[in-house]
């Protein structure tokens, strides 16, 4: 045996008590081998690393130390942030970073110090720009527990009103979160109280507002959780109608068998041919795409796009234009509120299908230098399984990168790879009238497309100004600095992305042709006043076209 073995076994057998002999189930003690030893040594350091990392989390920080990562958080924006100016001068957001620096005149934990850095990370007004707070850390004991427990506040949608919540759906039907209800008080603190503070922390593309009432519906338990950890119950107050009541909130205990036949059911449905080309989705339990006829002659074609994920997207969009043109619809609606985003292969590919003319879907993409992309998060975008063979093609990946970057009097670009490409309308393309579905939530790709289809006037886009902006966003690639001192970490797009559309300069979302909007008992009531507006706008398009006669 080495002397290294010989020093980690001598290492593990530190922490066992002397009159220990062996445990059969584990290995035997006395004649310990090294492989065992390696295991042990394994489990004894991360169990160390946990409990440092989390001691880390709530131990104050220098001030000095501190302003040191505002002077790196500053300087990494700077380098590596594509138009990090666009919606504020370089005056001001130095002055913003400077300020934030002066406030700084004793130790703050990293909570602390995430709360007076991340409103000036989000005066960027980059919607895909945010500074994270680390989570506290799990042991093997805690996230055994945690994978048998359903969620506490993910179980539900919410809809967010200025300072107010109200349950949107309650899929599981648990007592006391009818949907309307408000939550006015969480563990005593008014929910008012919590949503104005977390406002600064959140932000949206540029001058656009629509997208901060969705973006706090989801975040703000996150916000909680970052600020209280991960709780078992909380004590909640809410009102519905006209009845306040308060009650325990608690998360509900799951067995393994409950656990395990639920991944069955999951895992079967994912992987079967109809959830692989509609995406399922097993934390909605939802499809992501899906098409419908909604009326009974299907001249109305209705289309439903959750998220840009990628996944099979290619399949679906090929069968299902093949089944309209094979249809009589010759109007389609496509609903992307509360998308997201995502592929952006995706929205070039599902615009083909939507024109009649070659086009180039988005302009060259910018970045800030030719080394920004080699800074890229290359294995955070890798699954753990597959993070060997992403090791193995890392050189060809530098090697592509630097053969697809380009220098110009303009900036530094990204040679065409095929999403800047000038390119022919898919044949099986749609040539009928295309309405859009868009709204505050219809973020990143989900604004792209729409600002395309609205600049070749081939859609009538209806509802709310999306949350993402018209002229483009800085998203893609990401590079992740980490704050040494706080431990903080800041994700940085690497890449401008913009539609190869004529800019509107306002620093707004895509702008509806007919804006409606509607208010939260509409919500609350599940009255989709923005769909029922195309079909009444169809009824009449359609009578138009054929005439008094009943014929075109």
């Amino acid at each position: 045996m080495t002397k290294s073995w010989a020093r980690i076994i001598l290492f593990v057998r530190s922490f066992l008590p002397n009159n220990f002999t062996g445990n059969p189930v584990l290995c035997n003690w006395v004649n310990i081998t090294p492989l065992s030893a390696l295991l042990v040594l394994v489990l004894l350091t991360s169990c160390v690393s946990v409990k440092k990392f989390n001691e880390k989390l709530s131990t104050p920080v220098a001030a000095e130390k501190l302003k040191a990562d505002v002077d790196y958080a500053y300087a990494s924006l700077q380098e590596l942030h594509p138009e990090l100016y666009w919606y504020i001068s370089k005056d001001s957001l130095d002055r913003k970073f400077e300020a934030v620096k002066k406030t700084i005149d004793s130790p703050l934990t990293p909570a602390e110090f995430y709360r007076k850095l991340a409103p000036v990370v989000a005066d960027v007004r980059q919607g895909h720009l945010r500074l994270v707070l680390p989570d506290r850390k799990l042991n093997v004991d805690e996230r055994k527990a945690l994978k048998l427990q359903k969620g506490l506040f993910s179980r539900y949608n919410y809809v967010v009103e200025e300072d107010r919540i109200f349950v949107k759906d309650n899929a599981d039907k648990i007592p006391n979160m009818e949907v309307g209800t408000e939550i006015l008080k969480i563990n005593d603190a008014p929910a008012s109280e919590l949503i104005s503070s977390y406002r600064q922390l959140n932000n949206s593309d540029g001058y656009n507002t629509t997208f901060l009432r969705y973006s706090m519906a989801k975040r703000w338990p996150y916000f909680f959780t970052a600020e209280n950890g991960i709780l078992d119950s909380v004590k909640m107050e809410t009102r519905f109608k006209d009845s306040i009541q308060t009650f325990w909130l608690k998360r509900e205990k799951i067995t393994a068998a409950e656990k395990k036949t639920e991944k069955e059911a999951n895992r079967k449905l994912t992987k079967s041919e109809k959830g692989k080309t509609k995406d399922y989705n097993i934390i909605t339990r939802s499809f992501n795409r899906d098409l419908q006829f909604p009326t009974k002659d299907s001249t109305v074609a209705y289309m439903k796009i959750k998220t840009f994920s990628g996944t099979f997207s290619k399949r679906f969009y090929r069968e299902s234009f093949r089944t309209i043109n094979n249809s009589p619809a010759n109007y389609l609606i496509i609903d992307m509120r509360d998308n997201l985003g995502g592929s952006l292969s995706e929205i070039n590919n599902l615009y083909s299908y939507l024109t009649a003319e070659k086009f180039r879907f988005i302009k060259d993409i910018q970045i800030t230098k030719p080394g920004s992309m080699f800074q890229a998060d290359y294995f955070r975008m890798v699954p753990n399984i597959t993070k060997p063979i992403a090791a193995v093609a890392y050189p060809f990946y530098l090697a592509g990168t630097a053969f697809s970057i380009k220098k110009t009097p303009a900036g530094t670009f990204l040679r065409n790879n095929g999403k800047t490409a000038v390119k022919k309308p898919n044949k099986d393309h749609f040539k009928g009238k295309v309405y859009v579905l868009i709204n505050g939530s219809s973020f990143s790709a989900a604004s792209i497309l729409p600002a395309k289809l609205k600049d070749a006037k081939r859609a009538i886009l209806v509802g709310e100004e999306t949350g993402g902006a018209n002229d483009g966003t800085v998203a893609g690639r990401y590079s992740t600095r980490k704050l040494k001192n706080s431990g903080l970490q800041l994700p940085i797009g690497l890449m401008l992305i913009q539609p190869d559309i004529e800019f509107s300069g306002n620093g707004k979302g895509v702008i509806p042709h007919h804006e409606i909007i509607p208010d939260v008992q509409q919500i609350l009531q599940k009255k989709d006043i923005q769909l029922e507006w195309i079909l009444q706008d169809i009824k009449k398009d359609s009578a138009q076209s054929t005439g008094p006669d009943g014929k075109s």
